[in-house]
């Protein structure tokens, strides 16, 4: 049941004139898989879900599953502040070939833990893959707490939590919950090696969106048991993950990938441009870490 182990990629969702550009998106696909990522999430935070129409959400998808064609797997967002909402769409992904889904928790109206047990045993008793389960307290004011996972991982159809809560307490208080059939994935791409040593079996990342072939490798470090070398890849990523969240997700990852001439630099509105000190941070660290050569950096 398991759906990937190594590091899956949190694709942004490149824009041309407000639409979803196609052209590029196949081009970041092509370069993900041919730089060694083991997984693809589409529509999720990173992708811009939330100014997704769900026409273009689903079309999205399914543009990746055929571009993908089973190389590796394609995990979806399937995340509404409204169970009926979340329900929809994720069969409707479902519907269309999607490998797994990755739905985050209620936000804005927020739920109670018990709240969050009805509203993902609802989404799961409707579904026949695997789920994933997405706990970023800090972007939508909802935690899953580790005695609400460990209810919930008893369900036939949730697989796993992409946890980033930051709280490596909370980790290991899971982890001591859960089955080894139950999949640990680090929501925080600087945490990375601290939760695969409790027993983690990935990262679903944004800077891999920049950095693919070292986030793979990282991981593949260590699950190989060549931890020291992970831990030291995970510390000199450490300043370029944290210009990637200098504002906030997907703004910086989205800059970068400009500044690498993969995408137009293009939000949508909440999302806007960094601002200039931001962008020169980005472009130093990229420049930096060795993503551009030294005289792109201003």
């Amino acid at each position: 049941m398991t759906l990937f182990s190594g590091a899956g990629v949190a694709l942004v969702t490149p824009f041309s004139n407000g639409k979803v550009d196609f052209p590029k998106l196949a081009e970041l696909i092509e370069w993900q898989i041919s730089h060694d990522i083991d997984a693809i999430i589409s529509c999720g935070t990173t992708g811009e879900a939330s100014t997704l129409s769900d026409e273009e959400h689903i079309e999205t998808v399914r543009y990746t599953i055929n571009k993908v064609a089973g190389r590796v797997p394609v995990i979806s967002g399937s995340g509404s502040n409204d169970t009926a909402h979340a329900i929809a769409m994720s069969q409707a992904l479902q519907d269309v070939g999607v490998d797994g889904l990755l739905t985050v928790t209620p936000y804005y109206n927020k739920c109670t833990q018990e709240g969050l047990i009805k509203h993902y045993t609802a989404i799961a008793d409707q579904i026949k893959i695997p789920m994933i389960l997405y706990s970023v307290p800090g972007r939508t004011g909802v935690n899953i707490s580790p005695s609400t996972v460990s209810v919930l991982c008893q369900h036939e159809h949730i697989a796993g939590i992409k946890e980033a809560s930051g709280d490596m307490s909370q980790v290991v208080e899971i982890a001591k919950h859960v089955s080894d059939q139950f999949a640990l994935y680090s929501g925080n791409d600087d945490m990375t090696v601290a939760l695969l040593s409790m027993g983690g079996i990935g990262v679903i990342s944004t800077t891999a969106n920049i950095i693919p072939k070292q986030m793979h490798a990282m991981v593949k470090n260590y699950l190989d048991g060549h931890v020291e070398e992970a831990c030291k890849m995970q510390l000199e990523m450490k300043s370029l993950i944290d210009a990637m969240f200098i504002e906030v997700n997907p703004i910086p990852v989205k800059a970068a990938l400009h500044l690498m001439g993969k995408i137009e630099k293009e939000y949508r509105l909440p999302m806007c441009e960094p601002c200039e000190e931001s962008l020169r941070k980005i472009e130093r660290e990229l420049t930096a870490y060795g993503v551009l050569p030294p005289y792109s950096c201003s």
